[in-house]
């Protein structure tokens, strides 16, 4: 495959490689290393819609950023993105969270790059049910879920965030500080459940146990987690017609990721308000 190298006219910082099919964005920022005493923080599913908003405001806060994604060139040209956009600059790196090998690496180049990891977003997530607005019609029934489809949305949505939690938290523990802020959905709220997206909502819901658990037993250790419902967004997954776009729904993320030491703590949020589980 031909192959050829070339700085960005538009951001120096950046080497274009480009392959005959594609284009890889190979960052090469100034040489100042970030302050070891400044916030790092790590964004899973961060190189586009939400994740990727979220990774802009924590920049703009001072915060040094992470940013995980499953394919390592689309958080190559998300931080490019960012860059060319708004200058700021964050750090791409391969993070899959359904492989505990992944998560490992992610997390050794964040600590070894950066000192530590302040912040945890856990924002990768699928929607794999048969759509994203019928209530329990035809294949979106819970009595046509599929075992497959249930398996692989819990896989990534639930489990990849309590890994990357196992992964992450005990060292926030050790150092007594951490936030923990997991993206979940009014999807998965028990107080008003009703029919319909039975993939989705369970893993949400099951999410929503899993910060419940961590906040229980990390009560006293200044290591705050807490779940946000972000809303029903202009994303690729949420579509064209939604409400919201990804800057409304990543400020309370944002805003529970900068909390203080007397933050809450095992809570379940919606646009900084508290929302029934």
């Amino acid at each position: 495959m031909r192959k050829t190298i070339k700085r960005s006219r538009y951001a120096p910082h950046f080497l274009i490689v480009s392959y005959q099919r594609a284009t890889i964005y190979r960052i090469k920022y100034p040489t100042e290393r970030p302050e070891f005493h400044s916030k790092t923080a790590l964004v899973t599913g961060g190189n586009r819609g939400l994740g990727l908003e979220v990774c802009r405001l924590l920049a703009k806060n001072g915060v040094t950023v992470v940013l995980g994604s499953r394919n390592r060139a689309d958080g190559e040209e998300a931080a490019h993105r960012l860059w060319t956009e708004d200058r700021v600059k964050v750090f791409p790196c391969r993070l899959d969270v359904r492989r505990p090998v992944s998560i490992t690496a992610a997390t050794n180049f964040a600590i070894r790059r950066f000192g530590h990891i302040d912040i945890l977003i856990n924002n990768a997530g699928v929607f794999l049910d048969a759509s994203p607005t019928d209530e329990g019609i035809g294949p979106n029934s819970i009595f046509a879920a599929k075992t497959e489809t249930l398996l692989r949305t819990f896989e990534t949505n639930t489990l990849g965030a309590l890994r990357v939690c196992q992964a992450v938290v005990p060292k926030m523990r050790e150092r007594g500080y951490g936030r923990v802020v997991n993206v979940s959905s009014g999807d998965g709220r028990l107080a008003d459940m009703a029919g319909g997206r039975p993939a989705y909502r369970i893993s949400k819901a099951a999410l929503n146990a899993v910060t419940r658990i961590f906040a229980g037993e990390l009560r006293g250790t200044n290591v705050l987690i807490n779940s946000v419902c972000p809303g029903w967004m202009r994303t690729r997954m949420g579509g064209p017609n939604a409400r919201r776009s990804p800057a409304e729904g990543a400020d309370t993320v944002v805003w529970l990721a900068l909390s203080p030491d007397n933050g809450p703590q095992g809570c379940f949020f919606r646009d900084r308000q508290l929302t029934p589980w």
